[in-house]
Order: C-alpha cells, then sequence, then structure tokens
C-alpha cells in the first residue's frame, strides 16, 4: 500500500513539472513618473519625497522633460529574450488616436521580480502630452504573459 502511495505521488509531481514547462509572466506593478528638466524623478532617494516631487511635475507642466515608466514584472520558465510593451494614451492625440507604443527586450536574472524602466523623452513624449491612460504588457514572441493597465483604459 505504501509503496503505491509513493508511486502515485512521483506520477502526479511528473505530470505537474511537465505541465509547468510552458513559459508563464505576469506584470506586478506600473510606476508612471514625470521626470524633470534634468532627468531625474525624485530629488532624494526618500519614498515620500519622490511621491511629493511628483504631485509637483504633474501640476508644473513647463518643469517637465518626459516620462519614465518603471514596471515590475516575472517570468518562469524562460528560454530566450521577453519583450515589454507600454502603450499609452496622451491629451495630444486624446481618445481619437491610437495609442503611442514602446518596446523594449528584458531578459530575466534570477528567481524573483524585476524592474525595467522605460523612459520616453524629446519628441516621443511632446507628442503624447498628458498621460491619460496606460497598459504595460510582457510578451514571449507573440504570447501574451501577463498585462497591468490603468483604470482608464
Amino acid at each position: 500500500m505504501r509503496w503505491s502511495f509513493t508511486l502515485l505521488l512521483s506520477l502526479m509531481c511528473l505530470v505537474a513539472s511537465a505541465a509547468a514547462a510552458e513559459t508563464t509572466g505576469r506584470v506586478i506593478k506600473v510606476l508612471p513618473q514625470y521626470l524633470d528638466l534634468e532627468g531625474r524623478n525624485s530629488t532624494t532617494p526618500s519614498l515620500y519625497d519622490r511621491d511629493a516631487y511628483q504631485a509637483f511635475l504633474r501640476t508644473h507642466p513647463d518643469q517637465r522633460s518626459g516620462l519614465q515608466f518603471c514596471v515590475q514584472w516575472k517570468a518562469h520558465d524562460v528560454s530566450g529574450p521577453l519583450k515589454l510593451r507600454v502603450e499609452a494614451r496622451g491629451s495630444v492625440l486624446g481618445d481619437k488616436g491610437k495609442p503611442l507604443t514602446w518596446e523594449i527586450a528584458v531578459t530575466r536574472k534570477g528567481w524573483f521580480s524585476q524592474w525595467t524602466k522605460l523612459e520616453v523623452t524629446g519628441d516621443a513624449y511632446k507628442e503624447l502630452g498628458d498621460l491619460i491612460a496606460w497598459r504595460a504588457t510582457l510578451w514571449d514572441g507573440d504570447r501574451l504573459l501577463g498585462e497591468q493597465k490603468s483604470y482608464l483604459w
């Protein structure tokens, strides 16, 4: 009886590991942050000061030079590079235009989640205007692994 239970448990583990061999991933968190004229999102390392500085930059568009998306993502059983795609709708195009899209190749570097920064500056930022809505997706080739989007998306 004991050997049959051990055999059954071994088979279940084998089937579970074979099913889990597929690439899985998700986007955990997305932090859109404005950049000042010097390219900083904060003046100090403090999270409180960062949030206060972001509130200041939201109300003073003349002090902004761009936008950065800090994306926390996680993936398992990855064999090659993944793509992190950020789409955004801004005040210049409004709801009538299609969203602007940026992509970056990312690779997994460990067991835990990772943060990736994607900066939008210069002409791309001017084309976007004020950020209205965003969506961040993680792709393995043409297969969607994870998504996180803002309320207005």
